[in-house]
């Protein structure tokens, strides 16, 4: 399969970023992304997809959207909306029937920042999912840059320390959206999880001194989704949204932190009697199924199954494992950097079914 980078989930002018979309592929062509989603607060922005050329390079732009309640108090439980050729902010007083709708139009869905805790000293309110009733979204926002970011700011002076120093601030996605994460799939859904830097390139004045916050090309470096697509994309507007929607529909994805190392050439297989699958493939456990997880590099490297560890290797770039029994396997994988143990990648799952 061919393996593309893609960044998702950031905002332009339209809405509360500070770019235009001009500006993101520009960004993203530098980082040598393949494809970005700019998704803007409850506004599908027209005439913004295709192609974007800088010299020889080029990256695909897809326009999706943020849709949240801004009549609540809270102004939570965002959701983030791919391949819907319309507008759908109209619906978002009835979430569940927003997704019914977003379904029945072909689209995706993807929980945003389920957890995204409070940063009041900033202005910064909670933005956390609570609506856990709602059924048939497509998956999570499993690591986004802009919450894990809010779990940083404790004061002034840090806020200060980790915009002049933005490569020490990730570390992981945050653990309670791990666990719901691993309790949805080990109920027997299949949710896909996805990387979203949640950009803005916020211009801040720190004091004396302005500085953009996180531009985009920062993000774009660093928490990526990883898709493996059938076919190279052909430079084809619609056939190229196609292979990519489809693959995130599959779970035929993982979540790389490319700031630490480049994440390309992981892969995560399942091979048995007739049957292989990738990240995302439901299949039977027949005999066994050996899983196999190939790194870029060595790495700390964990297979997780239902929610558990269930074998830990340390400085492996080649794992693999005998299962015998039915479960969700995951993969996520570990670097040193910056004096600290920080995640590099998190796999979707294998689901290994009776």
């Amino acid at each position: 399969m061919i393996e593309i980078a893609i960044n998702l989930h950031m905002h332009t002018r339209h809405s509360d970023g500070t770019g235009t979309h001009q500006d993101i592929a520009e960004a993203a062509i530098k980082t040598g992304l393949e494809a970005v989603i700019v998704t803007d607060h409850n506004i599908l922005v027209q005439d913004q997809e295709g192609y974007f050329a800088r010299g020889e390079d080029s990256v695909l732009v897809l326009v999706g959207e943020e849709i949240h309640d801004n009549n609540t108090e809270r102004r939570n439980n965002h959701l983030l909306v791919f391949g819907v050729d319309h507008e759908m902010a109209d619906l978002s007083q009835d979430t569940q029937g927003l997704i019914t709708k977003i379904n029945q139009a072909g689209g995706l869905s993807f929980l945003a920042h389920p957890i995204d805790p409070a940063a009041p000293k900033f202005n910064q309110g909670d933005f956390s999912w609570d609506k856990w009733d709602v059924t048939g979204f497509t998956g999570i926002e499993l690591w986004n840059g802009f919450s894990e970011f809010k779990t940083r700011l404790k004061s002034n002076l840090t806020a200060f320390w980790y915009a002049f120093n933005p490569s020490r601030i990730a570390r992981g996605p945050i653990p309670e959206t791990i666990m719901i994460w691993d309790r949805l799939t080990a109920a027997g859904k299949k949710i896909i999880a996805v990387g979203g830097s949640d950009a803005h390139a916020l211009h801040a004045n720190l004091g004396p001194v302005k500085r953009t916050v996180f531009p985009y090309q920062y993000h774009f470096q660093s928490v990526n989704t990883h898709l493996l697509l059938p076919e190279n994309l052909s430079g084809d507007l619609n056939r190229d949204k196609s292979l990519i929607y489809d693959a995130l529909r599959q779970g035929h994805a993982f979540i790389g932190y490319d700031l630490l190392h480049s994440s390309r050439g992981f892969s995560f297989t399942g091979t048995g009697i007739g049957v292989n699958a990738v990240m995302g493939d439901e299949i039977s456990v027949g005999n066994g199924i050996t899983l196999q997880i190939n790194l870029p590099r060595k790495a700390e490297c964990i297979l997780i199954k239902d929610g558990q560890p269930v074998k830990h290797w340390q400085d492996k770039k080649i794992c693999s494992y005998s299962a015998t029994g039915p479960g969700v396997y995951r993969v996520e994988a570990y670097q040193p950097f910056l004096g600290r143990r920080r995640a590099w990648i998190f796999s979707n799952p294998i689901y290994i079914r009776e």
